[in-house]
């Protein structure tokens, strides 16, 4: 196939410069994503490659100059979620991320959604009273519930914050733990911890903790509660059972909010125990004030390499599935 030359005005040196990253190491991911060849000419980015390859790179290009020139930053996470959008046809998605925060850190830090999948989401749990956020490791489901949590308790929404997770974790037994249930189930809230932290500061956590504003604790102190005017986020809601699903969602009181997060794919349930998770996401469907959101490998925000193993396990899962069902055909026949 012929080989074709394009190029991109980029207007300035503090775009490209902001486009490209330290040592052109963004314009280098894109060349060795696509396949291309990429030079910088003054201010402007020339790709050569196969046609199909340099009209994807000029596309993602444009997207990222769009982003900079709306204030926004762009790293390697980024850049390759404009790559898998501009391969679905969708990068115009793009701009509908500038601006729209979500919160701020105690260090003045702003907090925005980085992919569609994000914005869907976290506009959901502004607008349903629950919101069900289901998808892989590093789509930033427990993050930016905290994040809307808090941003929620500054603004006064509700009075109190509650986390909570099912004590089921990987296979590991938790009454082999020295304490008591608090002292076991704290480390795996660990990640609900830190996030409340970065996004409060720490004296100011401590002491809404000291005074009960803050509650973090196991699923099982939920059986029996009404909670009001709170904002409560169920983690790790597949290792819940149907009926711990039921009794959580039934918590729900006057003013409050509920954002339950998990990855259906991690399920540490004993054989024979269906996921709370799954079941609840099917029937709660389409019930007027439940959001349900699935985000997906491109929703990623850690490091590229997260999303090229998650898409690895997906393509395995894939082909353990139709080898799965060629084999019931086989014994069909």
């Amino acid at each position: 196939m012929a080989k074709v030359r394009r190029n991109i005005e980029i207007g300035s040196l503090e775009k490209l410069a902001a486009m490209l990253g330290a040592f052109d190491e963004n314009l280098n991911f894109l060349s060795e994503e696509l396949g291309v060849q990429a030079y910088v000419d003054g201010v402007k980015v020339l790709l050569e490659g196969e046609e199909e390859a340099v009209t994807l790179g000029i596309d993602v290009l444009a997207a990222l100059l769009k982003l900079v020139e709306n204030g926004e930053s762009v790293d390697k996470t980024r850049l390759a979620y404009c790559i898998e959008l501009a391969r679905e046809g969708r990068v115009d998605e793009i701009e509908g991320l500038t601006g729209g925060v979500v919160a701020v850190t105690a260090r003045g830090k702003k907090i925005k959604c980085k992919t569609v999948g994000q914005k869907s989401y976290v506009e959901a749990i502004k607008s349903c009273t629950v919101t069900f956020g289901v998808g892989p490791a590093g789509t930033g489901k427990t993050y930016l519930a905290v994040c809307s949590a808090v941003a929620a308790f500054k603004s006064k929404q509700v009075e109190k914050i509650i986390l909570t997770r099912p004590a089921v974790e990987a296979g590991e037994k938790l009454g082999f733990l020295p304490g008591d249930l608090q002292t076991k189930v704290d480390p795996y809230l660990r990640p609900l911890y830190d996030a409340l932290q970065e996004l409060l500061g720490m004296e100011t956590y401590a002491k809404l903790m000291e005074r009960g504003v803050i509650e973090v604790a196991p699923l099982a102190y939920m059986r029996g509660r009404t909670l009001s005017n709170a904002f409560i986020i169920l983690d790790e809601a597949q290792n819940t059972t149907k009926e711990q699903m039921k009794m959580f969602l039934t918590r729900l009181g006057e003013g409050s909010k509920a954002v339950v997060t998990g990855d259906v794919t991690q399920v540490d349930l004993p054989d024979g125990k269906g996921s709370g998770l799954v079941h609840a996401a099917k029937i709660l469907a389409g019930v007027e004030g439940v959001g349900i959101e699935f985000l997906t490998a491109k929703d990623v925000v850690r490091h590229p390499l997260v999303m090229r193993i998650i898409r690895a396990y997906e393509k395995d899962a894939e082909a353990a599935e139709k080898t799965g069902r060629k084999k019931e055909k086989t014994k069909d026949e």
